[in-house]
Parts: structure tokens; C-alpha cells; sequence
């Protein structure tokens, strides 16, 4: 039974962002390795990102159940696409923000022990809490761009950091709406919300041993 639930909850969680990620995820990959050079590569590319890595997807999902018993369910997502787009252009220009990866499996963790807990964020907080975990998110896509051969033109930022923004946001308000209308949680107290931070706190503690592991086994000399 307890199977049964955490099933249905990551489906949930992820239902509206498999439905975004059907074509952009295969129009991502038929670039081929390809150098982007056009506004078309780099928006398909921003869309592709955040829906083939999972830490991404799940972090940006369970903001949109977060944001939604803050009341300003359609605004409060906006705090992470702003600190995601920060820290895009951060790394873009060359100041990558420390420690990326860390960060983005305790973002897990923390939001989804939040959405565990059963206590809705006020709006300032979500605001903050969403916006400082993107800045780590968006440089871990800025990647893409710095280590692109050649750098990539004005174009085709553009059109990545488009793409970026308009599949996080989506996939941030269906994954609240469908809380809200499909499983009817309808507080942050809700079984339903709450099973889903658990999940998503039972991803990025996952992600954090492995980054603890990683990292002790470099100052062992083992990595």
C-alpha cells in the first residue's frame, strides 16, 4: 500500500511536465551534438534541460505545490525563474555560484521536508526560498552554454533562457493545479501534498549521501 501511494505521487508530481516533455525532450536530442547557432537550437535546448534532468524536473514541480498554498499559486513560481535566469547568466559570464551541485540535492530535501511538514510558506519566504535555490539551478544550466565549443551567439542565449523560463513556469503551475483540482489538496496539510514532499525529500536525500560520498572519496584520493 505504502508503495501504492509514493507511486501515485511521483505520477502525479510528473504528469504535466511528461506531457510538456514529449516533443521538446526529442526535439532536444535531434541537434545531435550539434553546435546550437540559431534562436530555435537554444530555446529547444532550454526546453530539453530542466525536463531530462529529474533533479530539476522534481525540484520545479513540487515549487508549483509549494507556491500554491501561499495563495499566489501563478506569482510565487516567478521567484524561482528569476533566481534560475540569474544564475544562468551568472554562469554564463563566468561566475559559476559554488558548490552547484550540492546545493541543488539539498534544495530537494529542504523543499520537500517543507511540503512534508504539513505548513504552508508564507509568500516572502517562498519568494526567497524559490529564488535562492534557482540561482544553483540556473548556473547548472549555464553550463550548457559555457561549455558549448565556440561560445554560442546572442541568438541563441536568448532563446535558451526563453525556453528555460517558459517550461519551469508551466511545469510549476500544472503540477499546482493538479494538486489543487486533480487531488484535491487542498492545504498544505493535505495526505496528498504532503506524500509528495516526501518523495521529493526522499530524492535529494538520495542525491545528497551520493554528493557526500563523492566528495569524501575525492579527499581520500579515491574519485
Amino acid at each position: 500500500m505504502t508503495t501504492l501511494i509514493f507511486s501515485r505521487a511521483a505520477t502525479w508530481l510528473t504528469a504535466p511536465a511528461l506531457m510538456l516533455a514529449v516533443t521538446p525532450a526529442l526535439a532536444h536530442h535531434p541537434l545531435g551534438g550539434m553546435k546550437m547557432e540559431t534562436f530555435t537550437h537554444g530555446f529547444l535546448s532550454g526546453i530539453g534541460h530542466p525536463v531530462l534532468g529529474f533533479d530539476h524536473l522534481f525540484f520545479v514541480a513540487l515549487v508549483g505545490v509549494a507556491a500554491l498554498y501561499t495563495g499566489r499559486a501563478l506569482i510565487a513560481p516567478i521567484g524561482y525563474v528569476l533566481g534560475m535566469l540569474a544564475g544562468c547568466l551568472l554562469m554564463i559570464s563566468g561566475v559559476a555560484m559554488p558548490a552547484a551541485e550540492i546545493v541543488i540535492g539539498a534544495s530537494l530535501l529542504v523543499l520537500g521536508y517543507m511540503v512534508l511538514s504539513g505548513r504552508a510558506l508564507s509568500f516572502p519566504t517562498a519568494l526567497a526560498l524559490f529564488a535562492g535555490f534557482g540561482l544553483f539551478h540556473g548556473s547548472a544550466f549555464g553550463v550548457s552554454i559555457v561549455g558549448q565549443e565556440g561560445g554560442a551567439g546572442l541568438a541563441v542565449v536568448v532563446g535558451y533562457l526563453i525556453g528555460l523560463a517558459a517550461v519551469q513556469y508551466a511545469i510549476a503551475v500544472l503540477c499546482g493545479a493538479a494538486a489543487r483540482y486533480g487531488f484535491q489538496a487542498l492545504d498544505a496539510s493535505a495526505v496528498n501534498a504532503r506524500i509528495a514532499g516526501a518523495v521529493v525529500a526522499g530524492i535529494g536525500l538520495f542525491l545528497s549521501l551520493e554528493n557526500a560520498e563523492g566528495a569524501l572519496f575525492a579527499a581520500m584520493g579515491w574519485g
